[in-house]
């Protein structure tokens, strides 16, 4: 038998420690424990949560690797690549590539009769992966290649149409400024809103043959070639790898190329996401310092009122150790009581955000209309078990009071 355990479990479910001094305290620790653990998890779901919504809307509309030409600068009115079959291959056969699509874009002005926008066309093809839109998409459909007059059909997003005064179906006029300056008409078959306004208010999706002709391009010369990796971990890695790669190939024109990750392309916002885990970092450390000293009072207030059974397991002979461990085995008792009631609350909360989306949020302050959660079972563990283990760590001190208790003196004490 684990007599430590044995006596634990009887002064803990016996209710031994509901007496008038420690209950109290008892349950502010297990307060204390239930709502750090559940502002840890929360905080963590809904961080990785946020980043993982502003990510994959980023991604959306850039993909994993960009590969444009060399000697482009950072507009959008750019040099072409030329795509031949032998490049289409040798990024076919790199087995870290899922996707692979072309695009192309020209930056022009939206005019109807009492507003403009400025606007850069994307012009996509039928190796496009939609997905992203077919998530964020309003009203309307995409495009469908299989419809031959797509070719004038556009996508357009719910500012842009706000902001214009445009509904589905509607026509536009748009206006590139070129020598001579050229003028396209294009219907609205869909509207899409993501509620990231830096993106929402640029980007007009529409054929990629139309924007190869206003661009006086040939067939083949597109802009660049978008790709999606197959695990976003490993991103650099593979960027790297592809940009060396690269670098020693030329396209169909004899250009060089030139890779980059859409969180190079993006360094502001990737590095405002990274800056969140360090708010996270202070939460966690911050609730594992409260929830700590609360544990302690309450275990000190524990000590205190069986101080006079310490002396009588003293006196028969029991080593301090020994009764460490009989306090330790409570503590951890208080601990995961604690511990389960934080993980109901937080997961609560989580499954009903996901499920309702009850707290709702400024667009255009947090680019989300609702709070995001990300239910990661792996950080919930971790969370778990580096909070219980701290908990239990923090109880060690303490206890040692144990061993300045006097057998003759704690007998006697009320």
């Amino acid at each position: 038998m684990n007599l430590e355990l044995f006596i634990a479990r009887k002064i803990y479910f016996g209710g031994g420690i509901k007496q008038k001094v420690s209950s109290p305290a008892i349950k502010i620790a297990v307060a204390g424990i239930a709502l750090g653990l559940a502002a840890m998890v929360l905080s963590v779901c809904i961080v990785v949560g946020f980043k993982k919504e502003i990510r994959d809307k980023v991604i959306g509309f850039g993909s994993h690797i960009q590969i444009t030409n060399f000697g482009n600068n950072m507009s959008y009115e750019v040099s072409p690549i030329s795509m031949t079959d032998s490049l289409a291959v040798e990024l076919e056969n790199n087995p870290e590539i899922k996707h692979i699509e072309v695009f192309a874009t020209i930056p022009g002005i939206v005019k109807t009769d009492t507003e403009f926008q400025g606007v850069v066309l994307k012009g996509v093809g039928a190796d496009y992966d939609w997905t992203f839109f077919k998530q964020n998409m309003i009203e309307g459909d995409i495009l469908h290649k299989s419809d031959t007059s797509t070719v004038n059909q556009t996508i357009i997003s719910k500012y842009i149409a706000d902001r214009l005064d445009l509904k589905l179906g509607d026509s536009f006029i748009t206006y590139f400024i070129q020598d001579p300056i050229k003028a396209r008409k294009f219907v609205i078959t869909g509207i899409y809103s993501t509620n990231f306004e830096d993106y929402d208010k640029l980007f007009i999706v529409t054929d990629i043959n139309m924007v190869q002709r206003l661009n006086g391009w040939t067939k083949n010369q597109v802009s660049g070639i978008e790709l999606t990796v197959k695990d976003y971990n490993r991103l650099a890695e593979v960027k790297n790898d592809l940009f060396y790669q690269m670098a020693g190939s030329h396209d169909g024109d004899g250009q060089a190329l030139y890779t980059r990750s859409i969180e190079e392309m993006n360094p502001m916002i990737f590095s405002w996401l990274s800056l969140l885990d360090m708010n996270v970092w202070v939460i966690i450390i911050l609730m594992l310092a409260v929830s700590g000293f609360t544990m302690i009072s309450g275990l000190l207030i524990i000590i205190l009122e069986r101080t006079n059974m310490i002396g009588i397991l003293k006196a028969l002979g029991a080593r301090n150790f020994r009764i460490q461990k009989v306090f330790l085995y409570i503590s951890s008792f208080l601990i995961l009581k604690g511990m389960l009631w934080g993980n109901i609350i937080a997961l609560g909360i989580c499954i009903l955000q996901k499920l309702f989306g009850i707290i709702k949020l400024d667009p255009a302050t947090y680019y989300v209309s609702e709070m995001p959660v990300d239910l990661n079972p792996l950080y919930i563990i971790l969370i778990n078990i580096g909070a219980l283990v701290i908990s239990l760590a923090m109880m060690i001190g303490p206890s040692y009071l144990i061993a300045r208790i006097s057998p003759a003196k704690s007998i006697k004490f009320e």
